[in-house]
C-alpha cells in the first residue's frame, strides 16, 4: 500500500455520503444497508465506536471500495501519528506519574490479553479466547482487539504504560491565544496586594487600562486559569494575607517531651475567658462587669495545670502568686516557657535575665525571682500560639469551661461574629465562677484516655505523679519563700535616718542607720502593704525586717495598679482632648507670624479688622453654663439607638413598666412619622430622637406587633 493515506482516516456514514464518494451511495439509509450486507463491523480493528456527542459507529478508510479509496489518495499528504508513539523509558516516566485509578486500568486490561494468550495457548481459537476473556474482565471481544492493537510491536514487560487510558497520554498543547505582558503584568500586580480585591474586579480595571493603553487581552477565565498555573498558591498567600499567614501553611515543630520529667520545664500563660463575671469592687459597695483573665501554669512533660489565679487584667501580681502556688505545691523548676507580655517580662519576676527584652534593661537591675531561684528563662516567639503547650489547654477550657450550662446567658462567644442568641442576658457571680473554673481545671487534670506522647491512655494527674514520684525535684526554703510570696523594687533608704518610704508609707527600725543613702531591695507581700518590708542587698543578701511605721497608702498593691491604670487612661484622655484643640502645627503657627511680619495675610484669608485692646469688666454676673458638645448627625442617631437599647435592657427586670414603656415610645414614633409625612415640622431633638429609636431592636418588634394587630394594641 501505498506511504500516502487520505487526511480522514474514519468514516461514519453521514460523513460518506455526504462526500459522494465513487461507488458509495449519496444516501445514509443505503450506505446502512450496504454495512450490513459487507459486514464492515465484524472488523475489530477497522470498526469502532464513535466517541464524543452522538455517538454511533465509525469506519477505516480501507473498506471502502477501490474506486472511492483511489479518489481519497488523489488528495492525500503524508501521514501523521494520531498520538505520538512513545519511547520506552518516556513511556514508563510518563506511566509512573498517573494517579492510582489510570494505572490500575492498565495492570486490568494487561490481565485480559495475558488471559487471552493463555486459552490461546491452551488450543482455543484467538476470536474465542478473545470473547471469553472479555466476558471475565466485563468488557465486549471489540474492546479487546483494541487493546491488542495498543500494545502491536511492543515488548510483553513493556505493555503496561502503553494500555494506560490514552486521554491521560494526550500531549498538552500550548495556549492558543495570548495576551500582552503589560496586560499580564498589570493583573499580577493588582491581585497581588494585602488589600485582596476579587479577581473580577482586577479583571475588569486591566480591561479598561489595556483599552486606552492599546494592550491585547483574554477573557477572565483564560487570566484565571494563568494565574492559578503560574503563581504558586505560597506567593499569593504572602501577597495578599501576609508572612504570618504563610508561616501558618508551614508545619508545625514536633517536640519530643519523653526526655524531660514531672517539673523539669513548665510554661505559663493569661486566658481571657469568654465568660461576662460580676466582679465586686474593692470597696465593695458595686459591682463590675468583666470577662475575668485566668493565669496558668502548666508542666510540659504530663501537661498537668499545676495553678492558677484568677484577676481583672493580665499583670505582674497574679503571676507572682501563681508561681508562689506552684512553687509552693511542687517545687522548682529546672526551666519556665513565658510569654514575651509585660505581666512577665518584668524585673520583678525576670530582672537580670539577659533574653528579656521588654522594658529598659540595666547593669544595676535587681535579680527577679526567677534569676534568684536558679530556673532558666525561655520567652516564646510572639503572637505564635503553637510555640506554648499550654494553648492547647485552654482551648479545652474554651469548651468545657465556657459553655458550661451554668454560664448559661453569660457566655459571650469566641468571636465578635459569633454571640449566642441570648448573649448579654446574664452574668455569673464571681464566686461561682471561681467554683466552675475550679470544678473545670480539675477534670481537666484527671480525664483519662488522654493520647499525648507520655501519657499513652493515662490522665494528665496519672502522667505527672508517675513522674514526679521518681524525678529530682528542688524544693523552696523558708528563705526562698520571702522572694516569690513577695513582691521586690528598688528602693533608697533616706540619707540621714535610713528610713524607706514606698507606696505612700514609711518603714524604719533602729537597725536601718547603717542604710542611710544606700539602695536596697524591698520584697513585699503585695496583699498587704502593712505588714512590713523584707530588705535585701543588692547582691541578693538579706539584711532584716523593716516595720511599718505610717501607713498611709495603699493596703493593696493590686489596687494601686488599679488606680494607676485609671489616671493613665485619664491623663490619655485629656491628652486627646487638648490635641483636638491644637488645629495648627507649630510649624504653621511660625508660617502665620512671617506672612504678618511682610504685611501678607495668611493664604486663603482676609486681614482682619483693629479691635479695642480695653474690655470693660463685668461685675456680679451669674456664670454661664458652658454649652453642650455639638454632636454630628450620625453621632446623635448612635446615642439614641444606644439609649433606646439601654432602655431596653433594664426595663427587662420589670415586664409591666417595661410594657407600658415600649408602647408609649412606639406611639411617639408612630406619632412623629405620621407628622414628618404629612409634612408638619417636628424638632431637631425629636428627629434625633426618631432616627435612633427607629435602629433599636424594640422598634423593629413593634412594628410586627402594629403590622399584624393594628395600632389598637397599643391602647
Amino acid at each position: 500500500m501505498s506511504d500516502l493515506q487520505p487526511d480522514r482516516v474514519w468514516w461514519t456514514a453521514n460523513e460518506m455520503a455526504e462526500a459522494c464518494l465513487p461507488d458509495m451511495p449519496s444516501a445514509r439509509q443505503p450506505i446502512d444497508r450496504m454495512i450490513q450486507r459487507l459486514n464492515w463491523r465484524a472488523h475489530p480493528t477497522l470498526a469502532r465506536r464513535r466517541k464524543g456527542r452522538g455517538g454511533g459507529w465509525e469506519y477505516h478508510w480501507t473498506l471502502l471500495p477501490s474506486r472511492a479509496q483511489k479518489a481519497l489518495l488523489a488528495e492525500a499528504r503524508p501521514a501523521e501519528a494520531e498520538t505520538p508513539q512513545m519511547g520506552r523509558d518516556e513511556a514508563w516516566e510518563w506511566f509512573e506519574g498517573l494517579n492510582d485509578k489510570a494505572r490500575d486500568a492498565a495492570r486490568s486490561r494487561l490481565h485480559v490479553l495475558q488471559t487471552v494468550e493463555a486459552l490461546e495457548r491452551g488450543g482455543m481459537s484467538r476470536d474465542l479466547a478473545a470473547y471469553q476473556a472479555g466476558r471475565m474482565g466485563g468488557v465486549s471481544k471489540r474492546t479487546v482487539w483494541n487493546w491488542f492493537a495498543l500494545v502491536e510491536g511492543v515488548r510483553p514487560d513493556d505493555r503496561l504504560p502503553y494500555l494506560a487510558p490514552r486521554h491521560q497520554a494526550a500531549v498538552k498543547r500550548g495556549a492558543k491565544a495570548e495576551c500582552s505582558d503589560e496586560f499580564w503584568d498589570y493583573i499580577k500586580a493588582d491581585f497581588l496586594r494585602p488589600e485582596r480585591p476579587s479577581f473580577s474586579s482586577v479583571h475588569r480595571r486591566a480591561m479598561r487600562v489595556a483599552r486606552e493603553q492599546g494592550w491585547s487581552t483574554l477573557p477572565e477565565r483564560t487570566m484565571r486559569r494563568r494565574l492559578e498555573a503560574e503563581v504558586s498558591a505560597l506567593t499569593i498567600t504572602l501577597c495578599r494575607k501576609g508572612a504570618d499567614a504563610l508561616k501558618s501553611l508551614y508545619p508545625a515543630q514536633t517536640r519530643d517531651r519523653t526526655a524531660l520529667h514531672a517539673m523539669e520545664a513548665v510554661n505559663a500563660d493569661y486566658h481571657r475567658f469568654d465568660v461576662f463575671v460580676r466582679w465586686p469592687d474593692s470597696n465593695g459597695e458595686g459591682e463590675e462587669i468583666v470577662r475575668p483573665q485566668m493565669v496558668a501554669f502548666q508542666d510540659i512533660y504530663s501537661g498537668r495545670i499545676l495553678s492558677w489565679r484568677l484577676d481583672k487584667t493580665p499583670n505582674k501580681v497574679g503571676v507572682s502568686l501563681a508561681l508562689g502556688d506552684m512553687i509552693e505545691r511542687f517545687g522548682i523548676p529546672e526551666h519556665v516557657l513565658l510569654d514575651n507580655g509585660r505581666e512577665f517580662a518584668n524585673k520583678f519576676l525576670t530582672g537580670g535575665v539577659p533574653t528579656r527584652f521588654r522594658f529598659k534593661v540595666k547593669d544595676d537591675d535587681i535579680p527577679g525571682i526567677l534569676k534568684v531561684l536558679g530556673v532558666e528563662v525561655h520567652w516564646a516567639t510572639p503572637y505564635s500560639g503553637q510555640s506554648k503547650p499550654i494553648e492547647r489547654a485552654f482551648r479545652d477550657m474554651c469548651d468545657d469551661i465556657a459553655r458550661d450550662p451554668r454560664f448559661s446567658g453569660a457566655y459571650t462567644g469566641n468571636r465578635p461574629d459569633a454571640k449566642p442568641e441570648n448573649y448579654q442576658s446574664a452574668a455569673v457571680p464571681l464566686e461561682r465562677f471561681i467554683e466552675v473554673v475550679e470544678e473545670g481545671i480539675e477534670e481537666h487534670n484527671i480525664r483519662t484516655g488522654r493520647r499525648g506522647q507520655t501519657a499513652q491512655g493515662r490522665s494528665l494527674l496519672e502522667t505527672f505523679e508517675a513522674s514526679y514520684a521518681v524525678a529530682p525535684i528542688r524544693k523552696a526554703t523558708d528563705a526562698q519563700r520571702r522572694l516569690w510570696l513577695m513582691g521586690a523594687e528598688g528602693v533608697k533608704a533616706d540619707a540621714r535616718t535610713g528610713l524607706v518610704r514606698f507606696m505612700g508609707n514609711e518603714y524604719w527600725d533602729a537597725w536601718m542607720h547603717q542604710l542611710a543613702g544606700e539602695k536596697v531591695v524591698a520584697r513585699f507581700d503585695p496583699a498587704d502593704l502593712r505588714a512590713g518590708l523584707h530588705l535585701y542587698a543588692l547582691d541578693g543578701g538579706y539584711l532584716g525586717h523593716a516595720t511599718c511605721k505610717l501607713a498611709a497608702g495603699f493596703f493593696d498593691i493590686d489596687e494601686a495598679r488599679t488606680h494607676a491604670a485609671a489616671r493613665r487612661k485619664w491623663v490619655n484622655a485629656e491628652k486627646a482632648a487638648a490635641e483636638a484643640h491644637r488645629k495648627f502645627k507649630v510649624a504653621e503657627l511660625g508660617d502665620f507670624l512671617d506672612a504678618g511680619r511682610r504685611g501678607e495675610a495668611a493664604p486663603g484669608e482676609m486681614p482682619q479688622a483693629v479691635e479695642a485692646r480695653v474690655v470693660r469688666p463685668v461685675f456680679d454676673r451669674k456664670p454661664v453654663a458652658p454649652a453642650e458638645p455639638v454632636r454630628s448627625a450620625e453621632e446623635e442617631a448612635a446615642h439614641a439607638a444606644f439609649v433606646a437599647d439601654f432602655e431596653t435592657h433594664r426595663a427587662a427586670r420589670t415586664p409591666k413598666v417595661e410594657e407600658d414603656d415600649m408602647r408609649t415610645r412606639m406611639k411617639r414614633a408612630l406619632e412623629l412619622e405620621a407628622r414628618i409625612e404629612a409634612g408638619e415640622p417636628v424638632s431637631r431633638d425629636q428627629e434625633r430622637w426618631l432616627e435612633g429609636y427607629q435602629t433599636s431592636a424594640e422598634y423593629k418588634a413593634q412594628r410586627d406587633l402594629v403590622a399584624k394587630f393594628g395600632t389598637d394594641m397599643l391602647g
